[in-house]
């Protein structure tokens, strides 16, 4: 089976995964048109790229330059456009009279890597599944800047991020420890936030209890590759899964990406591919451009085991994958 991947012809650019449930899905758009096509782990998925990659626009609108943009950015923008976009984000502060409620929560993402944020309360935790949070627990809720508020005390006094680049999350999230240490993890870091109530804390924040989730099987990053192989002998199913060494650098006009979906986290999705190792594609790095199904032949859909066909990068080593084409 192969995941849906729109035809060019129509118009149809991908706008990269979402996550509004526990299943992410690819986004399109054509104009002021959507559309998404759901991903199953397990499933082949496979395109080329064509043409040039174009700039996404800003909320929800066409870029009116019709620019386009190098292939290695993961904003998919113009500078106009992405200044648009920045400027009317909840982070830029502008909204400052934004009657919704807030959530402040508390993410880790892998061994020495926590972060502070806020999301709004109508979109539970859509925000930490596209973030790729492994493990996270609410913290509190509140007004948009009381949220705002405690989410600086905290970056201050615990001297934790608001921001992890994904390049240090993808280097760790094949080695992850148990999940009583991711646990432990999260529950240290809530009651060193919660500590600090009195102190700078704002009294319109309401504090939320402590209640870990973790999201290592909505990633499905507890399958393996080949998850209907039994495990070698002596050793689980999670620990017989390689970890992934290569991700997508860049797409260029002809190149293409084809595996089969084995997890995703925030904008990664990760593909086995015929060597049987994982290889990273961070979808951001897949918006504006035109894409069109892998075909045989006959015309007909077909991805098997893989094919691809583009720069690759090494995961936390820096190095490029040459002989790619």
């Amino acid at each position: 089976m192969t995941c849906a991947v729109r035809e060019s012809g129509g118009g149809w650019r991908c706008a990269g995964v979402r996550w509004p449930r526990e299943v992410p899905e690819l986004g399109w758009s054509r104009g002021g048109d959507r559309r998404v096509s759901v991903l199953a782990y397990g499933t082949g998925l496979g395109f080329r790229a064509v043409g040039e990659r174009h700039c996404v626009g800003a909320r929800g609108n066409v870029c009116p330059l019709g620019a386009v943009v190098p292939g290695r950015s993961t904003g998919g923008r113009c500078a106009e456009c992405a200044r648009l976009d920045r400027a009317h984000s909840v982070a830029a502060d502008t909204m400052a009279d934004d009657p919704r409620t807030y959530r402040v929560y508390l993410a880790w993402f892998g061994p020495g890597m926590v972060k502070v944020g806020i999301t709004g309360e109508e979109r539970g935790a859509a925000r930490l599944r596209e973030q790729g949070a492994v493990a996270f627990s609410w913290l509190g809720r509140g007004p948009l800047m009381a949220a705002r508020r405690t989410e600086e005390v905290l970056r201050a006094a615990l001297g934790v991020p608001d921001r992890i680049p994904y390049a240090r999350k993808r280097a760790v999230r094949g080695q992850l420890p148990g999940p009583e240490e991711r646990a432990g993890a999260v529950a240290e870091l809530y009651a060193r936030a919660a500590a600090l109530e009195g102190r700078g804390w704002p009294e319109s924040l309401e504090r939320l209890p402590l209640e870990v989730v973790d999201q290592v099987g909505v990633f499905g990053l507890d399958r393996a590759p080949d998850a209907d192989a039994d495990p070698a002998p002596g050793r689980s199913v999670r620990e017989s899964a390689p970890a992934p060494v290569r991700a997508v650098r860049e797409l260029v006009d002809g190149g293409v990406v084809a595996g089969r979906l084995v997890a995703a986290a925030g904008p990664d999705l990760h593909l086995a591919v015929a060597d049987g190792g994982v290889v990273v594609l961070d979808t951001r790095l897949i918006t504006g451009w035109d894409l069109t199904a892998v075909t045989g032949a006959t015309g007909a859909t077909e991805v098997t085991g893989s094919d691809v066909r583009v720069p690759l990068i090494d995961i936390g080593g820096g190095g490029v994958q040459g002989g790619l084409f």
